[in-house]
């Protein structure tokens, strides 16, 4: 696109600055081919959006009622549209691309009603920044006021009257409350000839003068009747009108009549067809093309009109009578996409969900005005008679290329031009307000700052630490662990942090001179490098340090689910400054910090989770801990109660960190009663046992202070029997039984005699777990066996992960 101050001035408010625009401008203006070039150059994350299937698809984006999954009814602003009847669980993916976003884009933004607006901003508040408007994402609306307007019906304005001044989106709250800019684009590439341009512009603003009304009228030719290869295409402003028009043309050609089907696959909704799925030509047909050439030789765009001449199963031969050469037209291919994220590079990308292939022309003697939006046509004959709404006779003057082109059927007169009012309100305030180079500065400049500030706020971490204090201060008596002193210093910092980095900010703004941007100047630059250096150490030296130290554990699954999440956001929040610190070690840079920041949102997403610290990390019993708590899951399940009922977790520490040897040191711990340790007692005893032999532990052989317990006898060699009830066809399971010991002791007994060779790993494993830990174990980095199983699927047992250790160990 040639040079153009305004498309320059719209470019450089939507790559380098925040502020939301409203891209407008006369009919041929270029706004169309301002958006392909912002999807293919704009080094923002973008999502593209339409209010019809139809808008949608010729934008290459999505509609706004799929993305946003909006209702098509009245969306009022004092409504929750969580509650409403509609889908509104959002996917991981989609909420994803919402964090993540910096740019939506919404097309045609004449038909988008206010309420619509205000429900996208809902949306984006819900799921990115809730304190912003937008969410604090960039909007550009782009679209001609003058055109095609909201559709709205009585009822639904009836219900949206108390809330709006009128259902144009310039109504709405969120736009009000957005200060956005408007930029209008002066330059007319459609048309050339100034009359022509100033009759239109005239129309455009409802003040046609007798002088020019007559210039225009000049056109008025109610006999005309164009010759068939003049290609002359005629603008009506009713549907059946055209369709009649077309069917009765094409019925009096005594050719033969062929049928072309349209290839459909995967999800494309027939409202969003943009041609039927049954076309029928016949050799003589006036058609028009309704897709710019895919080919390089780009022989026809949207809009050309020309006649067949032949027509083949999979191809139609055209000619227009502007060339000297024949097209011939295949199949052309429509797609139907959806927003997704790019598992390796995160970037938003666009899937095809769906795909329409049909040729690429339609019955084109008539057509309507409002089909014909955003079409260019060589020669057109207009019957705007009927012009019913807003904007249509303005629609369908401009889609002509010059006034020798234009057929009036019948004169235009005042009633027939349609102007809202409060359209003309809203673009004279827009006109009189047009953003100049020094509001373009300020601008970048005020976006850079704030850029700034965001990568020095620690706010957002408070929520998180004052969550899990709140959880731990209610459940303190189940939870075990040091976890106040850690976040009580964590919340310190970050309200030290917090004052530090708001003066830092009054003080960058006062540094920046008139004439630069805090990316510019190397003052600004010098003081945010040794910002960083501060920011980082403190965040590095307090808040990663104390985050290391917090453990907890608590047989409370909600509290433990609660506590697991905010720590998981406080992780995450933790992750994505040290990647700024990272990344901007440099310098500030815009467009650097943008990449790093949308990364930020898939931060822990995909790799496995970290392995939080528990309190049983802290003791050096932790296999005993681990198969303490298998036997409590055990009895719970027998005996049909909740693990805790057999005993705490609590309990369960107390007993790894003092090894009980006998029912009365069992019974000196807390929560330990008489009637738990005469009920579980015996086995509990049996475990910490076995795990004192295997560790060479001092055990006491005393077992119980109950007259009707009775010590269990240990036979001298307790793994040799244990070896011969398995040489003899006994599982595990059925030999602790036997034995009444736990199937983990049994399990234990057999392992020792891998070395000798009596027993093979695979007598106690599948060989289908053996040969995947084999894979798998190498490839994780953990500190001990506990470490590893929270790494690892569930599947997989404790003593199955050690005979691997010692197998790897022993390779």
């Amino acid at each position: 696109m040639e040079h153009n101050r305004e498309l320059d001035l719209a470019w450089n408010f939507v790559i380098n600055t925040n502020r939301n625009i409203f891209l407008t401008g006369k009919a041929g203006t270029g706004k169309t081919t301002f958006l392909h070039k912002l999807k293919r150059e704009a080094n923002k994350r973008m999502v593209v959006v339409a209010p019809t299937g139809v808008a949608a698809i010729n934008a290459k984006g999505v509609t706004i009622h799929s993305f946003f999954q909006m209702p098509f009814g009245p969306i009022l602003p004092n409504a929750d549209m969580a509650s409403s009847g509609f889908k509104r669980k959002f996917s991981k993916t989609k909420i994803n691309i919402i964090k993540s976003l910096d740019l939506l884009v919404i097309d045609e933004i004449s038909m988008v009603r206010a309420d619509l607006l205000d429900g996208i901003d809902k949306t984006l508040r819900r799921y990115k920044n809730r304190n912003e408007v937008f969410g604090g994402v960039q909007l550009l609306m782009i679209g001609d006021l003058q055109q095609l307007s909201p559709v709205i019906k009585d009822h639904e304005w009836r219900l949206l009257q108390p809330f709006y001044k009128n259902a144009f989106f310039f109504s709405s709250i969120a736009y009000q409350n957005s200060k956005p800019i408007t930029v209008e684009l002066k330059h007319i590439y459609r048309q050339e000839n100034p009359l022509f341009i100033n009759i239109l512009n005239e129309i455009r603003n409802n003040n046609l003068s007798v002088a020019l009304a007559e210039e225009l009228n000049k056109r008025y030719l109610p006999d005309f009747e164009p010759k068939d290869d003049e290609g002359y295409i005629s603008l009506t402003t009713h549907n059946n009108k055209a369709r009649q028009t077309n069917q009765l043309k094409l019925e009096k050609l005594d050719t033969a009549e062929r049928t072309y089907k349209a290839k459909v696959q995967g999800n494309f909704p027939e409202h969003s067809y943009p041609n039927k799925d049954e076309l029928k030509l016949k050799v003589g047909a006036q058609v028009m093309f309704i897709k710019n050439d895919s080919s390089p030789e780009k022989r026809y765009f949207n809009g050309k009109i020309g006649k067949v001449l032949l027509l083949e199963k999979d191809e139609v031969i055209v000619h227009c009578p502007e060339d000297d050469f024949n097209i011939t037209t295949k199949l052309e291919t429509w797609e139907n996409i959806k927003y997704t994220v790019d598992g390796e590079t995160k970037a938003i990308s666009e899937d095809k969900i769906g795909s329409y292939a049909q040729i690429p022309l339609r019955l084109a003697w008539s057509i309507t005005i409002h089909k014909s939006q955003g079409l260019t046509f060589e020669k057109a004959i207009i019957d705007a008679q009927g012009a019913f709404a807003h904007g249509q006779t303005y629609v369908a003057l401009s889609r002509c290329k010059s006034l020798e082109g234009l057929v009036l059927k019948s004169k235009i007169e005042a009633n027939q031009i349609i102007s809202d009012h409060n359209v003309i309100e809203f673009n004279k305030n827009a006109e009189a307000n047009q953003p100049n180079d020094t509001v373009l500065l300020e601008s970048k400049r005020n976006f850079q700052l704030d850029l700034i500030s965001e990568i020095f706020n620690f706010y957002k971490f408070l929520f998180p630490v004052n969550r899990i204090l709140d959880i731990y201060y209610k459940n303190r008596g189940s939870i075990e662990g040091v976890v106040d002193v850690p976040l009580i210093t964590i919340k310190d910092s970050v309200t030290n942090l917090l004052k530090i980095s708001n003066g830092f900010k009054s003080q960058l703004k006062t540094m920046v001179a008139n004439d630069e941007t805090p990316e510019s100047s190397a003052v600004v630059q010098e003081r945010f490098k040794k910002a960083l250096d501060y920011f980082k150490d403190q965040t590095k030296t307090i808040i990663e340090t104390q985050l290391q130290h917090l453990n907890f554990t608590t047989d409370n699954k909600a509290v433990k689910k609660d506590m697991d999440k905010q720590l998981d956001t406080l992780e995450e929040l933790l992750e994505a400054k040290l990647s700024y610190f990272e990344g901007l070690k440099q310098g500030f840079n815009t467009h650097e910090f943008l990449a790093l920041r949308a990364k930020s949102v898939f931060l822990g997403k995909e790799k496995p989770k970290k392995t939080r610290q528990s309190v049983v990390d802290g003791t050096t019993n932790v296999e005993l801990f681990e198969l303490l708590r298998e036997l409590r899951n055990d009895i719970a399940n027998r005996e049909d109660l909740i693990h805790y009922q057999i005993f705490s977790q609590k309990s369960l520490y107390a007993m790894c960190e003092t090894l009980p040897s006998n029912t009365k040191e069992l019974l000196e711990i807390h929560g330990m009663g008489k009637t738990r340790v005469k009920k579980y007692g015996v086995e509990i005893l049996q475990v910490i046992k076995a795990y004192c032999d295997d560790n060479d532990i001092e055990f006491s052989n005393e077992v119980s202070v109950f007259e009707d317990v009775k010590p269990k006898k240990r036979k001298p060699n307790t793994r040799k029997l244990s070896l011969d009830l398995f040489k003899a066809g006994k599982s595990i399971d059925q030999i602790a039984l036997e034995r009444q010991l736990n199937s983990n002791t049994i399990f234990g007994h057999l392992a020792d005699f891998i070395a000798s060779g009596e027993v093979k790993i695979t007598d106690l494993m599948s060989s289908t777990h053996f040969k995947e830990l084999k894979e798998i174990i190498p490839t994780l980095t953990f500190e001990n066996l506990s470490d590893l199983k929270h790494q690892i699927d569930d599947k997989y047992s404790y003593g199955e992960l050690r005979l691997v250790l010692q197998e790897l160990k022993s390779e």
